[in-house]
């Protein structure tokens, strides 16, 4: 008899790097660019989404790893790479990436805009008279806000500010005054300002519907008006990425709200990370750049069209045109919710279950607004990780407040790139009486938790609201995520000890039943995988389905690897980073990991643990990664009432795990694959989306979650439910 392989579980082989599986969801996004399916200016979003996260990518992650290089601390991840060796891989992996992403702009969406009668324009392109208008524009609207910069021994090469558009322009003198050495040239900067529009109009030719020139072009068609006396030699556009983590010292700060916007000022002087470089810009160009940002060769990315093409979203504003884009929808409303019955009057009967953006954000806010204005409500609190910038919730808060009651919010301030608009909202709470708390020291505040406290008769009952996203109307509206309301005493027991913990002084109680990080949550999610693993390992039925944003955890990977060798069916849902690499002989021959990008953003954290109709179900704020652990206040809560659970199991994981229209399945060396289309198409947002219409009009579902269920498709998920799902508890 052949003994037993012993799998050593920490062999760094078993880990996928957790930066180049994010460069792998960035190409997942990249790859919706692709989709000649979708309408044009759908495309051209997913391919400012792609720019845009790298941007914070590299002010993130790759600044992390050059700092970790430059103090010689050399951590280690769980797959073994140095932070040189993955630096170096990142290099290689983003150059390529950003030479597809271009060839998909000039080879697919400039024709495809142009085929629609929108010309994006280079100044190379430009006709004499759109030339002529173009420089009268200049003239006009332009030169006056522009401010350039020479650079020489008496002016210093500028600061320029993280992500700022910029023309570097290579000069030489002309006339009497002309250098001795008349191949010597002087460098100038002129920065694109952000106040004006990047896309500058010109007159369209006919067949035309617009044309626009980005206004860099413009800026460097035009630039010899700006050096009266020097020809210009050469121009080329530039951007610059810098390092935009803040270093506070929280336990040595006096007030942490001072410190911070301090810290904020100061962030633009952050050491450079990237050089995104016209790829026309000469080899000199590029030498004097890379000189004056200490930037070596490997962080120089030359781009074969327009840079920061986020901007070029704005060609959605002059064209209207409704066939260019995605169909608008408008988020359902369950019919349980649409009378003028008080929000807290249906949870007093009963939990509800909302799913966005499918299903309307508004009872979110009613649920505080109305708290705002009832008379028996004696107490709000609140956790504010995000926010949208006019928040009808923040607005409910105050509102509470001026009619008497007590109200504490905690508003995350260190919440990344949202700092200075929480640190504002934090401010105007404060200014109006709103008890506004920062969280405990060295933790970021990441759940979502909303807390009534109502006088009932002789007592007071609470009222809670538990969510996977953020306090944001705005995206709520294109983030798949979940709210949960219910005033199940426990629960609300719970939510009540966290908030005391939060504003004042207490350890943390024995939780009844919430999970809570970083005091249990990590140990809970162990010993729910170490249930199902003992289950397979003494035959009985086991079973594992979770999505999630991220899955980085070394411990958790293990536990699972450990789960699938003792015989547990594991589903993954990973929308972004996944170190865990399915497929390996005798480690993870059972475990399937699925990502699944479309037009919404997949937020939503649930977690099922169990077969069938048997499964424990639990949502939560928290990814499965190390931060979400130990250095965040997470929550993750129970779906108990039945037919929500079932819900849970039914539409947000089952026909996740069916679509085989825009999902694509993890392979062992890292790659992600189209999952194979055996069956009728199943694009799961779209499924969902019309879902929630037909509940919302009272129409039966059966037909549809039939079509979902069908036997052909593969990867047969958790069972359908008999009966119709309802919307609400």
């Amino acid at each position: 008899m052949q003994e037993a392989v012993t799998v050593d579980l920490n062999d760094p082989q078993l880990f996928i790097n957790r930066e180049l599986s994010w460069l792998a969801f960035n190409e997942r996004v990249l790859a919706d660019v692709r989709d000649a399916s979708l309408p044009i200016y759908e495309r051209l979003k997913f391919f400012a989404i792609t720019s845009s996260n790298l941007d914070e990518f590299f002010m993130v992650r790759v600044a992390g790893l050059k700092q970790q290089l430059a103090s010689g601390v050399a951590e280690t991840a769980a797959d073994g790479m140095l932070p040189a060796d993955q630096l170096v891989a990142i290099s290689e992996r983003v150059h390529t990436s950003a030479e597809e992403m271009y060839r998909l702009w000039r080879e697919e969406l400039l024709p495809k805009l142009a085929s629609h009668g929108v010309a994006v324009l280079t100044r190379d392109k430009l006709t004499a008279e759109q030339k002529a208008a173009a420089k009268t524009f200049f003239t006009s609207s332009v030169f006056p806000a522009l401010t350039p910069l020479a650079v020489d021994p008496g002016h210093p090469f500028p600061h320029l500010r993280n992500k700022s558009l910029n023309v570097a322009i290579l000069l030489r003198r002309e006339g009497p005054r002309r250098r001795r050495n008349a191949r010597e040239k002087s460098l100038a900067v002129v920065q694109v300002p952000s106040v004006l529009s990047r896309l500058a109009p010109v007159p369209a030719p006919s067949g035309t519907v617009l044309a626009v020139l980005p206004l860099e072009e413009l800026i460097a068609l035009c630039a010899g008006e700006l050096f009266p006396g020097y020809a210009v030699e050469h121009s080329a556009s530039f951007r610059v990425t810098r390092n935009w983590d803040l270093n506070v010292d929280e336990e040595e700060s006096a007030d942490l709200l001072s410190t911070l916007q301090e810290e904020l000022r100061r962030r633009d002087r952050g050491a450079a990370v990237r050089l995104e470089l016209e790829t026309a810009a000469s080899v000199e160009l590029e030498t004097a750049l890379t000189g004056a940002l200490k930037l070596g060769s490997q962080d120089v990315y030359r781009l074969h069209g327009p840079l920061q093409p986020s901007d070029l979203m704005a060609l959605t504003e002059l064209d209207p045109r409704p066939e260019l884009r995605v169909e608008p929808f408008v988020p359902a409303m369950p019919p349980a919710l649409r009378d003028e019955e008080p929000v807290l009057s249906l949870i007093a009967k009963r939990d509800i279950l909302l799913h966005h953006p499918y299903e309307a954000f508004d009872p979110v806010v009613r649920f505080l607004e109305e708290a705002a204005e009832d008379p028996n409500v004696l107490a709000i609190k609140q956790t504010l990780y995000r926010t949208s910038g006019d928040s009808p919730i923040a607005r409910a808060l105050t509102r509470a407040v001026e009619n008497g009651k007590q109200v504490a919010v905690l508003v995350e301030i260190k919440a990344r790139l949202d700092e200075a608009n929480n640190i504002a909202w934090a401010r105007r709470m404060e200014e109006s009486g709103v008890h506004v708390v920062y969280g405990l020291i060295g933790l970021k505040t990441h759940s979502k938790v909303a807390l009534v406290v109502r006088r009932e008769g002789n007592g007071i009952r609470r009222y809670v609201h538990l969510g996977t996203g953020n306090y944001n109307p705005t995206t709520a509206r294109i983030y798949t995520d979940l709210s949960l309301f219910t005033a199940r005493q426990e629960i609300a027991e719970d939510v009540t000890a966290l908030f005391n913990m939060l504003t004042g002084y207490s350890t943390a109680p024995q939780w009844k039943r919430l999970a809570v990080a970083p005091m249990g949550l990590h140990e809970k999610v162990l010993g729910l995988i170490q249930r199902e693993t003992d289950k397979a390992r003494k035959g009985e039925p086991s079973r594992i389905v979770a999505k999630m944003n991220a899955l980085v955890d070394p411990s958790v990977i293990r536990a699972l690897y450990a789960a699938s060798q003792a015989g547990v069916r594991i589903d993954l849902l990973v929308r972004g980073i996944c170190c865990l690499r399915p497929g390996v002989p005798g480690v993870s021959e059972n475990i399937q990991v699925t990502s699944v990008v479309d037009r919404f953003l997949e937020h939503s954290r649930v977690f099922a643990f169990g077969e069938g109709a048997q499964a424990e179900v639990w949502a939560s704020s928290a990814d499965w990664m190390p931060r979400n652990f130990v250095r965040r206040i997470e929550t993750m809560f129970p779906v108990e009432e039945p037919h929500l659970r079932q819900r849970l199991l039914d539409e947000v994981l089952g026909v996740a795990l069916r679509d085989n229209a825009k999902a694509r399945r993890l392979q062992r060396d890292g790659t992600y694959v189209p999952v194979e289309r055996t069956g009728s198409p199943v694009r799961s947002q779209m499924v969902l989306l019309e879902l929630a219409r037909r509940v919302a009009e009272s129409k039966p579902i059966e037909s549809l979650m039939r079509h979902v269920a069908a036997p052909e498709i593969p990867a047969e998920p958790l069972r359908p439910p008999a009966t119709p799902v309802p919307s609400t508890g």
